[in-house]
């Protein structure tokens, strides 16, 4: 490096913060900041403090971060780059490391030469972190001096002063979450930093980070992330933690850089033997859940190529229909990592990506290199190429079976099935439709409805298993379509949410071990082939009672053991308690009463806050591979309740 361009990149000082608004609206709207204040916002608050400490490491300055959780959930993040400018801003006559903790919108990301690239909340991470703060204390060791300065609730409280002398360099960022604004919990849950610490170590291959929880000194934690593989060491993980099989040893990886350097990508995937695909997409760290231009760019290119390959060497012959987006991706992990200056994303929580350019600049490097690559590589090409082959057999047998159930139907004088008990209503903003294990249960539920806007489906014996079957499968089961006809929606290619037949969903099962396998096996079929029926809030599971308590003519009812002892308790002795062992055994106003009132009832609403984590759960405990799911059990079984032996 020339001594000029360094000189240059040395120069990060007062003028490079930018100031661009005030702070006082942080306090009073903070959702618009970190999307809530329930644990989701409160975890944020580490991750803009890390994403700065991030920026320093991708502009070539930092290598080390620590995180540390200390007692009393007081959160300090430690890096060894250059040291927030302490300096004098000058527009604002104060040093420059007040201004980036108390007016928002000031920091090194906003032109200038100080971040290239970079995460976070457009640049507001740090003063929005100290206004949700009871309290934060940054240090700077730089230019030989140790600085340090304290901030209450967003106001500084002390000038910054010099502390002393050190050879060290970096920042040190100590802050308490302000329960005034974290009313719900400001306990920090050690598993999601992991999750998202572990993510970071992996986008930016190089970069150590250490996660230390200080809470309880008889069992502190620690975990150290450091990937040199990058983005492929990734992939590796997933598929590890999954225990599923590879169909090719090596992870493919691609990168490259837009000509005027202004943005780069990297990619890596590889295929594995389920029937499921998961694109893991992220812009400037970010995890972008709802895909965007990227993601597009990718996948239009790999049908491309996956379909001209298959053309050149005849593997596709000429009256064969050509490869599909969804035959391509079955059963491929890959993970997709952009870089780029001013980032344009759609909506406040940065979810989906919009710049228009980067969707060439990725299908540019897949056209290329994956051609490339699957030429230089026949075994790999071969395996992928009969993977698409299998995948595309099995639709196209999907789509006949299909077919034949749309004539059948067709040819009935109803198309909807003949157990299902429908609503008056249609309006789809207040009908709900149970789904129900038993006959007996169906016909206490039937009876027991609300017949203006509950509709009843019962269900019996166990259901298909879909994690480990395909679409084709899934047609003309005897469990599923009765629930696919019902809902109108259609699956997978063809689903389609605004033919919804009603706005809730309710799985109604029996609190025991065959009921919990029920629910799982509904749950397993909505995710994979009715995904946005989760992701919309449109699915819930009902919770019927375990308990009747009576005394006097009088019933309560109870939903666990310690609810059961809390209402005995309550009405004292003499009274009588009837453990239900299923639905069955409640009339029709018992099983209104305690499940189905909407006045009184409680249910569950599946929410899906992590894709990624809900599709890993689903593979290890839905699939084939025992050992994956012995360990998951063993890990998480003394968190198991109401279990029924």
């Amino acid at each position: 490096m020339e001594n000029n361009e360094l000189n240059q990149k040395e120069q990060y000082g007062a003028s490079e913060i930018q100031v661009l608004e005030g702070l006082e609206a942080v306090r009073k709207r903070p959702g618009m900041y970190i999307g809530s204040t329930g644990p989701k916002g409160l975890h944020h608050l580490v991750y803009e403090i890390v994403d700065n400490a991030i920026d320093e490491a991708l502009a070539g300055y930092c290598d080390e971060i620590v995180v540390e959780i200390l007692e009393g959930d007081i959160i300090r993040v430690s890096d060894n780059g250059r040291g927030i400018p302490v300096g004098i801003h000058p527009k604002m006559g104060i040093p420059a490391i007040t201004v980036v903790f108390t007016i928002l919108h000031a920091g090194g990301k906003f032109g200038g030469s100080g971040y290239k690239v970079s995460g976070g909340l457009h640049g507001v991470g740090a003063s929005v972190v100290n206004a949700l703060s009871e309290w934060l204390e940054v240090e700077v060791y730089s230019g030989g001096k140790i600085y340090k300065q304290r901030f209450e609730r967003g106001d500084a409280v002390k000038a910054l002063e010099v502390m002393g002398d050190t050879e060290k360099k970096g920042t040190v960022i100590t802050f308490k979450a302000d329960p005034e604004i974290f009313k719900e919990t400001t306990e920090y849950e050690y598993k999601i930093l992991e999750m998202r610490l572990r993510e970071q170590a992996f986008l930016n291959a190089g970069i150590k980070i250490v996660l230390k929880d200080l809470r309880d000194t008889e069992n502190i934690i620690e975990s150290d992330f450091k990937y040199t593989g990058g983005v492929s060491s990734f992939v590796e993980f997933i598929h590890k933690k999954r225990g599923v099989e590879v169909v090719h040893p090596e992870v493919i990886y691609f990168s490259g850089m837009q000509d005027d350097g202004d943005a780069s990508v990297e990619i890596a995937m590889q295929y594995n033997t389920t029937y499921n695909e998961l694109i893991l997409s992220f812009a400037n760290n970010i995890h972008t859940t709802d895909g965007g231009t990227h993601e597009e760019g990718f996948k239009r290119a790999l049908t491309r190529v996956m379909n001209d390959y298959a053309r050149k060497f005849n593997i596709l012959k000429e009256n064969d229909r050509n490869f599909s987006g969804e035959d391509v991706r079955e059963g491929l992990t890959t993970v997709i990592s952009v870089k780029l200056k001013n980032a344009q994303f759609e909506g406040q929580t940065k979810a989906k990506l919009g710049n228009t350019a980067i969707r060439g600049l990725v299908d540019n490097i897949i056209s290329t290199k994956f051609f490339t690559y699957l030429e230089e590589n026949p075994a790999v090409a071969k395996a992928i190429m009969e993977k698409a082959m299998s995948a595309a057999r099995a639709r196209d047998a999907a789509r006949k079976a299909r077919d034949l159930v749309r004539r059948k139907s067709a040819l009935e004088s109803s198309a909807l099935p003949g157990k299902l008990s429908d609503c008056q209503s249609k309006n789809m903003e207040e009908t709900e439709i149970y789904i129900v294990e038993g006959d007996s249960a169906g016909g206490s539920a039937k009876s027991g409805r609300d017949r203006r806007f509950q509709a009843i489906l019962p269900l019996w014996g166990k259901m298909l298993n879909v994690e480990k079957a395909r679409l084709d499968r899934v047609y003309g089961n005897d469990k599923l379509m009765p629930v696919i006809t019902a809902l109108g929606c259609g699956i997978g290619e063809e689903f389609n949410l605004e033919k919804l037949r009603y706005g809730k969903v309710i799985i109604m099962a029996d609190a025991d071990v065959d009921g919990s396998h029920i629910r799982t096996l509904l749950l397993t079929f909505f995710f994979r082939f009715m995904k946005p029926l989760v992701e919309e809030g449109h699915i819930y599971i009902a919770q019927p009672p375990l308990f009747r308590i009576t005394k006097s003519k009088k019933h309560k009812y109870a939903f666990s053991d310690a609810e059961r002892d809390m209402i005995l308790s309550e009405v004292g002795t003499g009274a009588e308690v009837q453990r239900y062992k299923g639905l069955g055994e409640m009339d029709a106003e018992q099983l209104w009463e305690t499940t189905m009132d909407p006045e009184t009832r409680t249910m569950l609403k599946v929410t899906m806050e992590d894709a990624a984590a809900a599709d890993e759960v689903f593979t290890v405990l839905m699939g084939d591979e025992v050992e994956p799911r012995r360990e998951f059990i063993e890990k998480n079984a003394r968190y198991v309740q109401n279990l029924d032996v």
